[in-house]
Protein backbone atom coordinates (compact mmCIF):
# COMPACT_ATOMS: atom_id res chain seq x y z
CA UNK A 1 0.00 0.00 0.00
CA UNK A 2 1.60 3.27 -0.98
CA UNK A 3 0.25 5.40 1.76
CA UNK A 4 2.10 2.78 4.77
CA UNK A 5 5.01 2.40 6.15
CA UNK A 6 5.48 -0.60 8.15
CA UNK A 7 8.09 -1.30 11.38
CA UNK A 8 8.75 -4.38 12.66
CA UNK A 9 9.62 -5.02 16.64
CA UNK A 10 11.36 -8.28 16.74
CA UNK A 11 12.02 -10.46 19.57
CA UNK A 12 12.89 -14.22 19.68
CA UNK A 13 11.21 -17.12 22.20
CA UNK A 14 11.88 -20.41 23.31
CA UNK A 15 12.31 -23.69 21.49
CA UNK A 16 11.25 -27.03 21.64
CA UNK A 17 10.96 -30.58 20.24
CA UNK A 18 8.46 -32.53 17.82
CA UNK A 19 7.91 -35.41 16.20
CA UNK A 20 6.79 -34.61 12.68
CA UNK A 21 6.11 -38.11 10.29
CA UNK A 22 7.39 -40.19 12.99
CA UNK A 23 11.10 -38.24 12.85
CA UNK A 24 12.37 -35.92 15.21
CA UNK A 25 12.81 -32.54 14.43
CA UNK A 26 13.59 -29.68 15.88
CA UNK A 27 11.73 -26.93 15.99
CA UNK A 28 13.84 -23.42 16.38
CA UNK A 29 13.04 -20.11 17.65
CA UNK A 30 9.75 -18.61 17.59
CA UNK A 31 9.67 -15.17 15.71
CA UNK A 32 7.07 -12.61 17.41
CA UNK A 33 6.86 -9.38 15.73
CA UNK A 34 4.90 -6.39 15.79
CA UNK A 35 2.99 -4.76 12.38
CA UNK A 36 2.79 -1.63 12.63
CA UNK A 37 1.00 0.55 10.30
CA UNK A 38 1.71 4.30 9.92
CA UNK A 39 -0.72 5.87 7.09
CA UNK A 40 0.51 8.65 5.22
CA UNK A 41 -1.43 11.37 3.81
CA UNK A 42 0.15 12.58 0.78
CA UNK A 43 -2.11 16.14 0.88
CA UNK A 44 -4.64 17.96 3.06
CA UNK A 45 -6.45 18.81 -0.36
CA UNK A 46 -10.05 19.29 0.84
CA UNK A 47 -12.34 16.28 -0.17
CA UNK A 48 -16.30 16.86 0.65
CA UNK A 49 -18.27 13.87 0.97
CA UNK A 50 -21.88 12.54 1.00
CA UNK A 51 -23.72 9.91 3.10
CA UNK A 52 -26.27 7.81 2.17
CA UNK A 53 -27.72 5.70 4.45
CA UNK A 54 -26.48 6.60 8.00
CA UNK A 55 -27.59 4.21 10.13
CA UNK A 56 -24.60 1.76 11.78
CA UNK A 57 -22.37 1.46 9.44
CA UNK A 58 -22.94 4.89 7.97
CA UNK A 59 -21.91 5.92 11.43
CA UNK A 60 -18.65 3.46 11.57
CA UNK A 61 -17.60 4.99 7.56
CA UNK A 62 -18.21 8.36 8.36
CA UNK A 63 -16.46 8.59 11.58
CA UNK A 64 -13.57 7.20 9.69
CA UNK A 65 -13.21 8.85 6.87
CA UNK A 66 -13.12 12.26 8.77
CA UNK A 67 -10.04 10.71 10.86
CA UNK A 68 -8.27 11.08 6.92
CA UNK A 69 -6.72 14.90 7.20
CA UNK A 70 -8.76 17.30 4.62
CA UNK A 71 -11.87 15.05 4.79
CA UNK A 72 -15.23 17.22 5.08
CA UNK A 73 -18.45 16.18 5.68
CA UNK A 74 -21.18 18.38 4.04
CA UNK A 75 -24.93 16.33 3.31
CA UNK A 76 -26.35 12.68 4.88
CA UNK A 77 -29.27 11.89 2.99
CA UNK A 78 -31.37 8.85 5.08
CA UNK A 79 -34.75 7.44 4.98
CA UNK A 80 -35.96 8.05 8.46
CA UNK A 81 -35.81 11.43 9.80
CA UNK A 82 -34.48 10.35 13.43
CA UNK A 83 -31.39 9.78 11.65
CA UNK A 84 -30.82 13.12 10.22
CA UNK A 85 -31.73 14.31 13.15
CA UNK A 86 -28.69 12.85 14.78
CA UNK A 87 -26.74 13.45 11.98
CA UNK A 88 -27.21 16.80 12.55
CA UNK A 89 -26.68 16.42 16.12
CA UNK A 90 -23.20 14.43 15.76
CA UNK A 91 -21.57 16.25 12.80
CA UNK A 92 -23.19 19.85 13.09
CA UNK A 93 -26.09 21.89 12.57
CA UNK A 94 -24.52 23.47 8.89
CA UNK A 95 -25.12 19.72 7.32
CA UNK A 96 -27.47 19.39 4.62
CA UNK A 97 -30.01 16.87 5.09
CA UNK A 98 -32.27 14.97 2.86
CA UNK A 99 -34.26 11.85 2.03
CA UNK A 100 -33.65 12.07 -1.56
CA UNK A 101 -30.12 11.12 -1.85
CA UNK A 102 -30.31 12.68 -6.21
CA UNK A 103 -30.13 16.10 -4.63
CA UNK A 104 -26.63 15.16 -3.01
CA UNK A 105 -25.62 13.52 -6.05
CA UNK A 106 -26.85 17.60 -7.96
CA UNK A 107 -24.52 18.91 -5.60
CA UNK A 108 -21.24 20.77 -7.30
CA UNK A 109 -19.56 20.66 -4.26
CA UNK A 110 -19.53 17.47 -3.06
CA UNK A 111 -16.05 15.37 -4.51
CA UNK A 112 -16.79 11.52 -3.23
CA UNK A 113 -19.94 9.88 -1.80
CA UNK A 114 -20.33 6.83 1.05
CA UNK A 115 -22.84 4.37 0.13
CA UNK A 116 -23.93 2.58 3.17
CA UNK A 117 -27.52 1.81 2.32
CA UNK A 118 -28.68 -1.79 2.33
CA UNK A 119 -27.70 -4.11 -0.39
CA UNK A 120 -30.90 -3.92 -2.64
CA UNK A 121 -29.82 -0.12 -3.57
CA UNK A 122 -25.76 -0.46 -3.85
CA UNK A 123 -25.87 -0.75 -7.44
CA UNK A 124 -28.59 1.93 -8.11
CA UNK A 125 -27.31 4.30 -6.09
CA UNK A 126 -22.85 3.22 -7.12
CA UNK A 127 -23.86 3.97 -10.65
CA UNK A 128 -26.28 7.30 -10.16
CA UNK A 129 -23.11 8.55 -8.38
CA UNK A 130 -20.23 7.53 -10.79
CA UNK A 131 -22.91 9.23 -13.51
CA UNK A 132 -23.06 12.05 -11.72
CA UNK A 133 -19.31 12.37 -11.32
CA UNK A 134 -18.94 11.49 -7.72
CA UNK A 135 -16.24 9.12 -6.62
CA UNK A 136 -17.88 6.30 -4.55
CA UNK A 137 -16.76 4.01 -1.64
CA UNK A 138 -19.82 1.39 -1.90
CA UNK A 139 -20.16 -0.68 1.26
CA UNK A 140 -19.79 -4.58 0.67
CA UNK A 141 -21.59 -6.50 -1.20
CA UNK A 142 -20.82 -4.13 -3.62
CA UNK A 143 -23.97 -5.71 -5.41
CA UNK A 144 -27.45 -7.47 -4.58
CA UNK A 145 -27.45 -10.01 -7.40
CA UNK A 146 -24.74 -11.18 -9.51
CA UNK A 147 -26.04 -9.70 -12.54
CA UNK A 148 -25.92 -6.47 -11.53
CA UNK A 149 -22.26 -6.51 -11.35
CA UNK A 150 -21.15 -6.03 -14.76
CA UNK A 151 -23.05 -2.37 -14.80
CA UNK A 152 -21.13 -1.11 -11.55
CA UNK A 153 -18.04 -2.43 -13.53
CA UNK A 154 -18.70 -0.74 -16.74
CA UNK A 155 -20.13 2.72 -15.18
CA UNK A 156 -16.59 2.79 -12.98
CA UNK A 157 -14.55 2.84 -16.12
CA UNK A 158 -16.86 4.82 -18.47
CA UNK A 159 -16.56 7.84 -15.41
CA UNK A 160 -13.48 7.32 -14.69
CA UNK A 161 -13.34 7.94 -11.10
CA UNK A 162 -12.58 6.17 -8.13
CA UNK A 163 -14.79 3.49 -6.68
CA UNK A 164 -13.56 1.21 -3.47
CA UNK A 165 -15.41 -1.21 -2.31
CA UNK A 166 -15.48 -1.20 1.49
CA UNK A 167 -14.36 -4.57 2.61
CA UNK A 168 -11.05 -3.47 4.35
CA UNK A 169 -9.19 -6.93 4.70
CA UNK A 170 -7.93 -5.74 1.18
CA UNK A 171 -5.87 -2.99 3.65
CA UNK A 172 -5.52 -4.68 6.63
CA UNK A 173 -1.85 -4.99 7.08
CA UNK A 174 -2.35 -8.49 8.69
CA UNK A 175 -3.60 -9.76 5.15
CA UNK A 176 -0.93 -7.82 3.18
CA UNK A 177 1.78 -9.42 5.20
CA UNK A 178 0.31 -12.86 4.93
CA UNK A 179 0.71 -12.12 1.29
CA UNK A 180 4.18 -11.07 0.98
CA UNK A 181 5.19 -14.86 2.74
CA UNK A 182 2.82 -16.57 0.43
CA UNK A 183 4.11 -15.30 -2.43
CA UNK A 184 7.47 -15.81 -0.78
CA UNK A 185 6.08 -19.90 -0.96
CA UNK A 186 6.68 -20.19 2.71
CA UNK A 187 3.95 -22.72 2.80
CA UNK A 188 4.67 -24.99 -0.24
CA UNK A 189 2.21 -25.19 -2.80
CA UNK A 190 -1.73 -24.17 -1.66
CA UNK A 191 -4.18 -26.93 -1.10
CA UNK A 192 -6.54 -25.51 0.87
CA UNK A 193 -7.91 -22.78 2.63
CA UNK A 194 -11.00 -22.02 5.24
CA UNK A 195 -12.20 -19.25 6.61
CA UNK A 196 -14.88 -18.71 9.25
CA UNK A 197 -16.80 -15.81 10.90
CA UNK A 198 -19.22 -17.09 13.83
CA UNK A 199 -21.39 -15.11 16.19
CA UNK A 200 -23.03 -15.35 19.39
CA UNK A 201 -25.20 -12.53 20.03
CA UNK A 202 -28.76 -11.16 19.30
CA UNK A 203 -26.71 -7.79 17.71
CA UNK A 204 -24.31 -10.50 15.60
CA UNK A 205 -27.91 -11.70 14.48
CA UNK A 206 -28.96 -8.39 13.38
CA UNK A 207 -31.65 -7.70 15.88
CA UNK A 208 -31.08 -4.12 15.82
CA UNK A 209 -33.19 -1.85 18.26
CA UNK A 210 -35.95 -0.51 16.20
CA UNK A 211 -37.24 3.14 17.31
CA UNK A 212 -40.81 4.28 18.93
CA UNK A 213 -41.33 6.47 16.53
CA UNK A 214 -41.06 4.34 13.38
CA UNK A 215 -43.78 5.12 10.86
CA UNK A 216 -44.72 6.36 7.93
CA UNK A 217 -44.61 9.79 8.84
CA UNK A 218 -40.91 9.44 9.67
CA UNK A 219 -39.89 7.03 7.26
CA UNK A 220 -40.16 7.12 3.83
CA UNK A 221 -41.22 3.50 3.05
CA UNK A 222 -41.98 3.21 -0.84
CA UNK A 223 -38.11 4.28 -1.49
CA UNK A 224 -37.14 2.06 0.74
CA UNK A 225 -38.66 -0.56 -0.85
CA UNK A 226 -37.85 0.72 -4.40
CA UNK A 227 -37.42 -2.56 -6.59
CA UNK A 228 -37.76 -4.92 -3.75
CA UNK A 229 -41.50 -6.37 -4.04
CA UNK A 230 -44.26 -4.09 -2.65
CA UNK A 231 -45.18 -5.04 0.89
CA UNK A 232 -47.12 -3.34 3.81
CA UNK A 233 -44.76 -0.74 6.07
CA UNK A 234 -43.35 -3.12 8.63
CA UNK A 235 -40.61 -1.20 10.38
CA UNK A 236 -38.71 -4.12 11.38
CA UNK A 237 -37.78 -4.90 8.00
CA UNK A 238 -36.44 -1.64 7.86
CA UNK A 239 -34.34 -1.52 10.45
CA UNK A 240 -33.74 -5.25 10.42
CA UNK A 241 -33.03 -5.03 6.68
CA UNK A 242 -30.39 -7.62 6.60
CA UNK A 243 -32.36 -10.47 7.74
CA UNK A 244 -34.48 -10.52 4.59
CA UNK A 245 -33.25 -11.36 0.97
CA UNK A 246 -35.77 -8.80 -0.91
CA UNK A 247 -33.15 -5.67 0.87
CA UNK A 248 -29.68 -7.77 1.97
CA UNK A 249 -27.84 -10.99 1.03
CA UNK A 250 -27.95 -12.95 4.71
CA UNK A 251 -24.53 -13.87 5.99
CA UNK A 252 -23.24 -14.77 2.61
CA UNK A 253 -23.57 -11.41 1.28
CA UNK A 254 -22.67 -9.43 4.38
CA UNK A 255 -19.89 -11.85 6.01
CA UNK A 256 -18.90 -14.61 3.16
CA UNK A 257 -17.12 -11.59 1.47
CA UNK A 258 -15.05 -10.72 3.99
CA UNK A 259 -13.03 -13.84 4.24
CA UNK A 260 -13.25 -14.18 0.29
CA UNK A 261 -11.97 -10.44 0.34
CA UNK A 262 -8.92 -11.83 2.53
CA UNK A 263 -8.38 -14.78 0.26
CA UNK A 264 -7.70 -13.00 -2.87
CA UNK A 265 -5.59 -10.29 -1.05
CA UNK A 266 -3.55 -12.71 0.23
CA UNK A 267 -3.37 -15.57 -3.02
CA UNK A 268 -3.77 -12.72 -5.71
CA UNK A 269 -6.93 -14.93 -7.15
CA UNK A 270 -9.63 -13.31 -8.65
CA UNK A 271 -12.29 -16.70 -8.01
CA UNK A 272 -13.08 -20.29 -7.80
CA UNK A 273 -14.89 -22.16 -11.12
CA UNK A 274 -17.24 -24.02 -8.84
CA UNK A 275 -19.39 -23.36 -6.23
CA UNK A 276 -21.40 -25.71 -3.30
CA UNK A 277 -23.18 -24.56 -0.51
CA UNK A 278 -25.87 -25.47 2.22
CA UNK A 279 -27.92 -23.20 4.26
CA UNK A 280 -29.92 -23.56 7.33
CA UNK A 281 -32.31 -21.22 9.59
CA UNK A 282 -31.37 -23.21 12.68
CA UNK A 283 -32.01 -20.31 15.99
CA UNK A 284 -33.01 -16.68 14.82
CA UNK A 285 -36.23 -18.23 13.60
CA UNK A 286 -38.21 -14.30 14.07
CA UNK A 287 -39.59 -13.93 11.06
CA UNK A 288 -36.46 -13.36 8.66
CA UNK A 289 -36.18 -15.66 5.54
CA UNK A 290 -31.94 -15.50 5.06
CA UNK A 291 -30.20 -18.70 6.49
CA UNK A 292 -28.22 -18.02 10.19
CA UNK A 293 -26.06 -20.99 9.40
CA UNK A 294 -24.26 -21.04 5.34
CA UNK A 295 -21.58 -23.50 4.74
CA UNK A 296 -19.88 -22.90 1.31
CA UNK A 297 -16.80 -24.79 -0.91
CA UNK A 298 -15.44 -23.56 -3.94
CA UNK A 299 -12.91 -25.44 -6.41
CA UNK A 300 -10.09 -22.38 -7.40
CA UNK A 301 -8.58 -23.08 -10.56
CA UNK A 302 -4.54 -22.96 -10.82
CA UNK A 303 -3.18 -20.05 -12.18
CA UNK A 304 0.21 -18.15 -12.60
CA UNK A 305 -0.82 -16.81 -8.62
CA UNK A 306 -1.42 -20.37 -6.93
CA UNK A 307 -1.87 -23.96 -6.96
CA UNK A 308 -5.52 -25.12 -7.57
CA UNK A 309 -6.82 -25.29 -4.27
CA UNK A 310 -10.08 -25.95 -2.57
CA UNK A 311 -12.02 -23.18 0.09
CA UNK A 312 -14.13 -23.59 2.81
CA UNK A 313 -16.13 -21.13 4.19
CA UNK A 314 -18.12 -20.72 6.81
CA UNK A 315 -20.55 -18.21 9.34
CA UNK A 316 -23.02 -18.84 11.60
CA UNK A 317 -25.18 -16.84 13.58
CA UNK A 318 -25.87 -18.92 16.38
CA UNK A 319 -22.25 -20.76 17.35
CA UNK A 320 -22.63 -22.44 20.79
CA UNK A 321 -18.90 -21.88 21.30
CA UNK A 322 -18.85 -18.59 21.18
CA UNK A 323 -18.17 -17.23 18.14
CA UNK A 324 -14.93 -16.49 16.33
CA UNK A 325 -12.86 -15.62 13.09
CA UNK A 326 -10.04 -17.03 11.07
CA UNK A 327 -8.34 -17.72 7.83
CA UNK A 328 -5.64 -20.80 7.21
CA UNK A 329 -4.29 -21.18 4.37
CA UNK A 330 -2.98 -24.73 4.10
CA UNK A 331 -0.01 -25.24 1.81
CA UNK A 332 2.16 -29.17 1.62
CA UNK A 333 4.91 -26.90 3.44
CA UNK A 334 3.20 -24.93 5.93
CA UNK A 335 0.07 -22.91 6.73
CA UNK A 336 -0.96 -19.30 7.42
CA UNK A 337 -3.37 -18.48 9.95
CA UNK A 338 -4.78 -14.92 9.81
CA UNK A 339 -6.93 -14.09 13.13
CA UNK A 340 -8.53 -10.69 13.88
CA UNK A 341 -5.31 -9.69 15.37
CA UNK A 342 -2.74 -11.70 14.41
CA UNK A 343 -1.05 -14.28 11.71
CA UNK A 344 0.96 -17.10 12.90
CA UNK A 345 2.77 -18.97 10.30
CA UNK A 346 4.35 -22.55 10.52
CA UNK A 347 6.33 -23.93 7.71
CA UNK A 348 8.88 -26.99 7.23
CA UNK A 349 11.01 -28.27 4.26
CA UNK A 350 9.99 -32.45 3.79
CA UNK A 351 12.69 -34.93 4.08
CA UNK A 352 14.20 -36.27 1.26
CA UNK A 353 13.98 -39.42 2.08
CA UNK A 354 10.64 -41.17 2.45
CA UNK A 355 9.92 -43.06 5.82
CA UNK A 356 10.62 -46.52 6.71
CA UNK A 357 9.70 -48.42 9.84
CA UNK A 358 7.31 -47.28 12.60
CA UNK A 359 3.50 -47.58 11.25
CA UNK A 360 4.48 -49.45 7.77
CA UNK A 361 4.60 -52.54 6.29
CA UNK A 362 8.15 -53.20 6.72
CA UNK A 363 6.56 -55.32 9.96
CA UNK A 364 4.50 -57.76 8.03
CA UNK A 365 7.39 -59.02 5.54
CA UNK A 366 9.57 -61.55 6.00
CA UNK A 367 12.75 -60.52 8.59
CA UNK A 368 15.31 -61.41 5.82
CA UNK A 369 13.23 -58.63 3.36
CA UNK A 370 13.47 -55.77 6.40
CA UNK A 371 16.64 -56.30 6.54
CA UNK A 372 17.58 -55.66 2.92
CA UNK A 373 15.29 -53.27 2.63
CA UNK A 374 16.48 -51.45 5.53
CA UNK A 375 20.35 -51.99 4.20
CA UNK A 376 19.08 -50.22 1.17
CA UNK A 377 17.63 -47.37 2.53
CA UNK A 378 20.54 -46.59 4.33
CA UNK A 379 22.59 -47.14 1.61
CA UNK A 380 20.66 -44.82 -0.14
CA UNK A 381 19.54 -41.49 1.95
CA UNK A 382 22.29 -39.90 4.49
CA UNK A 383 20.77 -38.92 7.88
CA UNK A 384 20.80 -35.67 6.80
CA UNK A 385 18.10 -36.37 3.85
CA UNK A 386 15.97 -38.46 6.14
CA UNK A 387 15.40 -34.77 8.70
CA UNK A 388 12.37 -32.74 8.02
CA UNK A 389 13.77 -29.35 9.05
CA UNK A 390 11.26 -26.83 10.95
CA UNK A 391 11.50 -23.47 10.24
CA UNK A 392 10.78 -20.65 12.88
CA UNK A 393 7.49 -20.40 13.81
CA UNK A 394 6.64 -16.24 12.96
CA UNK A 395 4.03 -14.66 14.39
CA UNK A 396 2.90 -11.34 13.73
CA UNK A 397 0.31 -9.26 15.85
CA UNK A 398 -0.76 -5.23 15.49
CA UNK A 399 -0.87 -3.07 18.20
CA UNK A 400 -4.40 -2.49 20.09
CA UNK A 401 -6.15 -0.06 18.69
CA UNK A 402 -5.39 -0.36 15.05
CA UNK A 403 -7.74 -0.26 12.34
CA UNK A 404 -8.03 -1.79 8.77
CA UNK A 405 -10.89 0.40 7.99
CA UNK A 406 -8.96 3.49 8.29
CA UNK A 407 -6.32 2.16 6.33
CA UNK A 408 -9.00 0.94 3.51
CA UNK A 409 -10.50 4.53 3.88
CA UNK A 410 -7.00 6.48 3.18
CA UNK A 411 -6.39 4.26 0.45
CA UNK A 412 -9.68 5.33 -1.41
CA UNK A 413 -9.12 9.01 -0.65
CA UNK A 414 -5.52 9.31 -1.78
CA UNK A 415 -6.81 7.40 -4.79
CA UNK A 416 -9.41 10.40 -5.41
CA UNK A 417 -6.10 12.96 -4.85
CA UNK A 418 -3.61 10.88 -7.10
CA UNK A 419 -5.94 9.25 -9.41
CA UNK A 420 -3.75 6.04 -8.47
CA UNK A 421 -5.94 2.80 -8.39
CA UNK A 422 -7.43 1.55 -5.22
CA UNK A 423 -6.88 -1.67 -3.89
CA UNK A 424 -10.66 -2.90 -4.38
CA UNK A 425 -12.06 -1.71 -7.54
CA UNK A 426 -15.27 -2.43 -9.22
CA UNK A 427 -14.13 -5.54 -11.11
CA UNK A 428 -12.00 -7.10 -7.13
CA UNK A 429 -15.44 -6.15 -5.30
CA UNK A 430 -17.59 -8.45 -8.09
CA UNK A 431 -15.03 -11.06 -7.82
CA UNK A 432 -15.45 -11.10 -4.11
CA UNK A 433 -19.11 -10.98 -3.99
CA UNK A 434 -20.07 -13.16 -6.63
CA UNK A 435 -18.81 -16.42 -5.27
CA UNK A 436 -20.71 -14.87 -1.98
CA UNK A 437 -23.68 -13.96 -2.90
CA UNK A 438 -23.66 -17.44 -5.72
CA UNK A 439 -23.85 -19.55 -2.55
CA UNK A 440 -27.17 -18.21 -1.15
CA UNK A 441 -28.42 -19.03 -4.77
CA UNK A 442 -26.55 -22.66 -4.62
CA UNK A 443 -28.45 -23.55 -1.32
CA UNK A 444 -31.98 -22.30 -2.37
CA UNK A 445 -30.94 -24.31 -5.91
CA UNK A 446 -29.41 -27.64 -3.83
CA UNK A 447 -26.87 -27.66 -6.42
CA UNK A 448 -23.38 -26.55 -7.48
CA UNK A 449 -22.74 -23.24 -9.78
CA UNK A 450 -20.23 -22.56 -12.29
CA UNK A 451 -18.70 -19.75 -12.40
CA UNK A 452 -16.22 -17.90 -14.75
CA UNK A 453 -14.05 -15.42 -12.52
CA UNK A 454 -12.44 -13.83 -15.43
CA UNK A 455 -15.62 -12.76 -17.88
CA UNK A 456 -17.19 -12.59 -14.09
CA UNK A 457 -20.51 -14.74 -15.39
CA UNK A 458 -22.47 -17.46 -14.53
CA UNK A 459 -21.54 -20.16 -16.33
CA UNK A 460 -24.72 -22.86 -16.03
CA UNK A 461 -27.29 -20.18 -15.21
Amino acid sequence: MATTRRKFLQTLGGSGSLLLGGLPVLANNVNVQTLLSKVKVSSNDKIRIGLIGSGIIGHYDTETALKVPGVELVAVADLYQGRLDRAKEKWGKDLFLTRDYKQILARKDIDAILVCTCDHWHDHITIDALNAGKHVYCEKPMVHHVDEGLAVVAAQKASGKVLQVGSQFASSVLFLEAQKYFKQGIVGELAYAESYMDRNSANGAWQYTIPSDASTKTIDWDMFLGDAPKVAFDPVRFFRWRNYKAYGTGVAGDLFVHNITGLHTVTGSIGPRQIYSLGALNYWKDGRDAYDLVTGIMQYPKTDQHNAFQFYTRVNLADGAGGGQATRLIGTEGVIEIKPNSIVIKHFKRAVAPSIGGYDSLESFPKAMQESLVKDYNDKYTAEDRKSKMGDEIIFEQPKGYDSRLDHMINFFESVRSGKTVLEDASFGLRAAAPALLCNTSAEMKKAIDWDPVTMKIVNG
